[in-house]
């Protein structure tokens, strides 16, 4: 016997208030783009920094410090994928004759 799923939880993303999602009919610039992304990964790198030190020292909610950490990790393993998906493009360009 299976039981229901409704007991579980939903977690939506959003996206930062300052990163405007760009639609297909917009003239977006990659630099800005990829600085953005960059910019937002360092950013969840620093609250996870910011809410194990206040675990530590001040004996912080470890939900919250679990959930910086969830958020960073996987910022990291994004930003990893599309490195290795940029690089991946480049050296296919560099594959074809001219």
């Amino acid at each position: 016997m299976t039981s229901p799923v409704s007991g579980i939880p939903t977690i939506r993303i959003t996206p930062p208030t300052g990163a405007s999602p760009t639609t297909p009919g917009q003239n977006a610039d990659f630099g800005a783009v990829l600085r953005s992304a960059v910019e937002t990964a360092v950013d969840t790198g620093r609250e996870a920094e910011t809410q194990s030190m206040r675990a530590i020292t001040q004996g912080g909610n470890v939900t919250e410090v679990a959930t910086a950490l969830s958020r960073a990790e996987l910022t990291l393993q994004t930003a990893t994928a599309v490195r290795d998906r940029m690089l991946q493009a480049y050296q296919d360009i560099m594959k074809i004759q001219i």
